[in-house]
């Protein structure tokens, strides 16, 4: 049988995983993230209608530049923003991927602080990127000092800011974006994949656009729209970013049934966007009766919360699964993510954890 191996495979590629995480039909499964809320009634005859009326029109190519989604996404973020300042394309995973073509690439560095999302080095080996992994501090956190000191000693072209962060859900302070700005020689993208769950007052990197051209604020509707299945992510940046990515961008990538699922989502977002209340109603609950337990919890500004475990977090993993829990081991040693789901859902992975970290 022919393997990878056989290949002539780039040697930057051996040896590599793809990413994932496991799809196991279990009754909770709280380990991607996904919005455990089903699309309303009332959306899904909207979007059913809008992709409809695109079904005659299949033989003609969708809208190459999506203007009119573009559109419709500038007036959900606002901040002053333009069809010109925003890009959008199969979730934020291809918009980044489409960053690290045009401002990255071989010959080139991107630079990450991890724990983050295991996906930005994927991505920048995928692109001939050469990936440097620097490091938050023990509790996760990230000082604009040890940011900078970082950018100083390995003058990255592009550089991967998470807020708030996967795995760990902490929000970045606004210093920290505003101090790689001053010292990073290239772009700057802040990944907000999960801006819409962060709690009150926490700003999101859209109000530092004006006057920072290498500026790039990154999100997604996977995960507070309940859009995961329908792929639509979006960037937000000067208007000469948006013709950059243009570039490398491949033809018609966005079909024209995404674009109309999408619209018609975002026409709909009040009824979306009403789960995710009661998704960080249940994220708190989850952090409160953790720690009220003794168990080490990182703050969290996103739908997830990090925990510790014995140093073998693989056993608890296993431990929680074999009581009909999913949840997600992201490599970090002593330490489990669980997706705030349902109340039904949290409640079974609350039963579970007390069986298991007492």
């Amino acid at each position: 049988m022919t393997t990878i191996d056989d290949l002539p495979i780039r040697d930057d590629l051996r040896g590599q995983t793809p990413y994932g995480a496991p799809q196991l039909d279990v009754a909770v499964r709280l380990n991607t993230n996904e919005n455990s809320y089903p699309v309303p009634d009332a959306v899904v005859d909207a979007i059913g209608k809008a992709v409809q009326a695109e079904l005659r029109d299949l033989n003609r190519y969708p809208d190459r530049d999506a203007v009119a989604l573009r559109t419709d996404l500038a007036d959900y973020l606002g901040h002053g923003l333009g069809v010109a300042n925003v890009w959008a394309a199969n979730g934020s995973n291809e918009v980044q991927q489409q960053l690290l073509q045009a401002f990255a690439g071989p010959g080139r560095v991107a630079l990450g602080f991890g724990p983050s999302y295991s996906m930005h080095p994927l991505l920048a080996v995928g692109t001939g990127t050469r990936w440097v992994g620097a490091l938050r501090d023990p509790d996760f956190a990230l000082t604009p000092a040890a940011a900078v000191a970082q950018i100083a000693e390995h003058r990255p072209d592009l550089v991967f800011l998470c807020s708030p962060n996967n795995p760990t859900g902490t929000a970045l302070d606004p210093e920290v974006v505003t101090a790689v700005l001053g010292a990073a020689p290239g772009m700057v993208i802040v990944d907000e994949a999960y801006a819409e769950f962060a709690r009150p007052g926490v700003p999101s990197a859209l109000a530092l656009l004006p006057g920072h051209p290498r500026l790039v604020v990154t999100r997604t509707m996977s995960k507070a729209f309940g859009f995961a299945g329908g792929r639509l992510g979006y960037l937000a940046a000067d208007p000469a970013v948006v013709d950059a990515v243009q570039l490398v961008r491949l033809p018609y990538h966005l079909s024209a049934l995404t674009q109309a699922a999408a619209r018609a989502a975002l026409s709909q977002r009040d009824a979306l966007l009403a789960t995710v209340d009661a998704i960080k109603a249940q994220r708190d609950r989850i952090v409160a009766t953790l720690r009220a337990r003794g168990v080490p919890v990182a703050d969290s500004d996103a739908n997830f919360v990090l925990f510790a475990t014995d140093p073998d977090q693989k056993a608890v993993w296993q431990a929680f699964l074999d009581r009909g829990v999913l949840i997600r081991d992201v490599g970090l040693p002593g330490w489990l993510r669980v997706t705030a789901g349902d109340p039904t859902e949290t409640s079974a992975f609350l039963t579970a954890a007390e069986e298991i970290l007492s």
